[in-house]
């Protein structure tokens, strides 16, 4: 009883966003508004010319489909509230909303990571087992693949949200971030958050490390194939194909591993800029990145853009 008593004492958090000066609200809102919308219209002709296009109904695009996806939810889960934020003198989220905010962002970042390394195996296969690539990448196994990587991204989620509800907030109710993310609640609550610390490292690092060995053994394995290619024009086509999905692994685990794996104490704004690179940033870099080089998905970007003018 006393715990209920305490924790709803805190029936709302107000979010500080990146930055409390007044002058930084408009400029960062103007910022925010164009990276979203540059994300949508990013992300979605790429899942519908992905969809309607049969020359490009084969693993890599799904999974780049899937990605896309991801990264639209990913977004919208935070970034409209961040905006309304900045234009909002009162800038509160309900205890609910809080949690559902934080469940929804760490399930869609878990999924991503997970995709990401759904994404490497298909590269080693496609450049090491070619002549099993058909079977060995069928659409039931690249089913099977993204349902399993959603399903542990929501089973993490939904443990790390029920350890961090157990919590008591007490006096405070100031989350120093523009999100409900672990790390500022943590720093928040009022009672003692040790069990759910080492909980949250041992279940998180297992959790974050597992599809980051998947992504580090593929290429490993890639670069040995690939060396063994007599010519330089073979070695830079199948390192072509990797190119992309490797920037993009570089720029999310490495902003995640800054974050998430250092001393709670040591947590300052530095980490807010750095949930910005893996969220927003790396969403809106993604078609720019995986697709709009890649002659396949213009020439159906194209296609689809045709379909919709006639």
């Amino acid at each position: 009883m006393e715990r209920v008593n305490r924790t709803s004492s805190v029936s709302e958090f107000i979010l500080l966003g990146l930055s409390s000066r007044p002058e930084d609200q408009k400029p960062l809102f103007a910022l925010f508004f164009i990276m979203y919308v540059v994300t949508m219209v990013g992300n979605l002709p790429i899942i519908l010319a992905i969809r309607s296009d049969t020359q490009l109904q084969t693993p890599m695009y799904f999974f780049l489909s899937i990605l896309s996806f991801i990264d639209v939810c990913y977004t919208t889960t935070i970034v409209p509230k961040m905006l309304m934020n900045f234009l909002s003198k009162k800038k509160t989220i309900s205890y609910a909303a809080c949690m559902t905010q934080m469940y929804f962002f760490l399930a869609f970042a878990n999924t991503e990571s997970y995709l990401l390394a759904a994404m490497a195996i298909d590269r080693y296969v496609a450049i090491c087992d070619p002549f099993q690539y058909v079977t060995a990448m069928s659409h039931r196994r690249c089913v099977l693949l993204v349902a399993f990587s959603c399903s542990i991204a929501h089973l993490h989620s939904l443990l790390l949200v029920l350890l961090i509800d157990r919590l008591l907030f007490c006096d405070s109710s100031v989350i120093h971030h523009f999100l409900c993310d672990i790390n500022p609640l943590l720093k928040l609550s009022c009672s003692s958050t040790f069990v759910s610390e080492i909980v949250i490292n041992t279940e998180g690092l297992i959790t974050l490390v597992t599809p980051f060995i998947c992504v580090i053994i593929s290429y490993l394995r890639i670069l040995v194939a690939v060396l063994k290619i007599p010519s330089a024009a073979g070695k830079h086509k199948a390192l072509s194909t990797c190119g992309s999905h490797l920037t993009m692994v570089t720029l999310s685990y490495g902003s995640i591993i800054y974050v998430y794996f250092r001393p709670l104490s040591t947590y300052t704004i530095k980490d807010r800029v750095a949930t910005v690179i893996y969220t927003v940033l790396s969403s809106m870099l993604n078609p720019f990145i995986y697709s709009l080089r890649n002659k396949d998905v213009k020439r159906g970007l194209r296609e689809l853009m045709g379909r919709r003018m006639s």
